[in-house]
């Protein structure tokens, strides 16, 4: 039977309709694939070096912010993710679609990371927790790197100065970074600190950065008041210069490697370390805590005095009454305690 062209027409229609449809529906799945908006708001998604890709979709579905992971399976399939992809530390953006996320992991556009350490930071083991809680290797890479006597070498340091090479700030690193090259970008930095001027100051008072570091570490241990310190460390620099055993109470505190002490007392100061600062004389070894940078330069700028003595004053505000001779010292002694006698008689 012969076809009339009417009805070649309404066949030619229905094909072309057809045809539009399963055009359109394609079009509208590879918008929906790649093109539609996948992300609701902002998340972070962590991808470590051993991670498979089913890992890494995991782990963005885990992110909160995406609203059809199938789609973005889909995506990752098409666009051959799992032949090649880079961990690290990535940061969604609301209205991202499927095919910028997946170039995202794929060229390795990941971001920075603010890095914060503060001071007070009593040895590198504790530093290798601090650093392994937040950067991607963990604390038992971070405490082999930064234990390891050869890297120390490397740098200049030796063990018990090393501490005193990483300056307490805010750093941007990416998560990913290793032990090794962290190591490195710090080293970086203390050059970058210890600058002309500080050099110079250091200098000037006859001391090495090392040395200032281990001063610097003892101030911070006695007070926590900005405004004292350089004082505290003019005490110091003045019993240094005249010969005198610093007597620093935090030095013992850290020879004994004991917790829980909160007053030494004269059992104590027999303990045989190079850190008893009132058994041996100069500086310790090495700084007994990672000194922040308001410490450091209180040291560089410490305050010029006659006084060799201090302590706690009676106000027990956290700040220090300070004295030329012992007498001046043995009172203000007998007065802080009489404070303090009276004080626990009310308790």
């Amino acid at each position: 039977m012969k076809m009339t062209k009417r009805h070649k027409r309404k066949v030619a229609v229905a094909v072309l309709a057809v045809i539009f449809l399963a055009g359109a529906a394609a079009l509208a799945d590879y918008c929906r694939t790649f093109r539609s908006s996948n992300v609701t708001g902002e998340g972070i998604v962590k991808i470590y070096h051993d991670y498979t890709i089913d890992d890494l979709l995991k782990a963005t579905g885990e992110s909160g912010v995406i609203s059809n992971e199938r789609t973005l399976r889909r995506a990752a399939r098409h666009m051959e993710l799992a032949s090649g992809f880079k961990p690290g530390y990535y940061r969604l953006k609301a209205g991202m679609n499927n095919k910028a996320i997946v170039r995202m992991f794929a060229g390795g556009w990941q971001s920075p990371v603010d890095i914060s350490f503060s001071g007070y930071i009593r040895s590198l083991e504790r530093f290798a927790g601090i650093l392994g809680g937040k950067l991607e290797a963990d604390s038992t890479r971070f405490a082999a790197a930064l234990l390891d006597t050869a890297t120390m070498h490397k740098y200049g340091f030796e063990p018990e100065s090393f501490i005193g090479m990483f300056i307490p700030n805010t750093y941007e690193v990416y998560w990913t970074v290793s032990p090794e090259d962290f190591i490195a970008r710090m080293y970086k930095e203390y050059k970058a600190f210890w600058n002309s001027e500080r050099l110079a100051k250091a200098r000037a008072n006859g001391m090495t950065p090392k040395e200032v570091s281990t001063l610097a570490a003892i101030v911070i241990e006695e007070s926590k008041y900005e405004p004292e310190m350089p004082r505290i460390a003019g005490v110091y620099i003045n019993r240094l210069h005249k010969g005198m055993l610093l007597q620093a109470d935090p030095t013992v505190k850290y020879a004994l490697n004991m917790k829980g002490i909160t007053r030494i007392l004269n059992k104590h100061l027999k303990v045989d370390s190079p850190y008893n600062t009132y058994v041996y004389k100069g500086l310790p070894p090495g700084p007994i805590t990672m000194p922040p940078i308001v410490a450091l330069d209180a040291v560089l700028n410490y305050e010029r005095h006659n006084y060799i003595f201090f302590c706690a004053r009676e106000t027990f505000d956290g700040q220090h009454n300070f004295a030329a001779t012992l007498s001046q010292h043995m009172a203000n002694a007998r007065r802080y305690h009489k404070t303090l006698d009276a004080r626990r008689s009310v308790k």
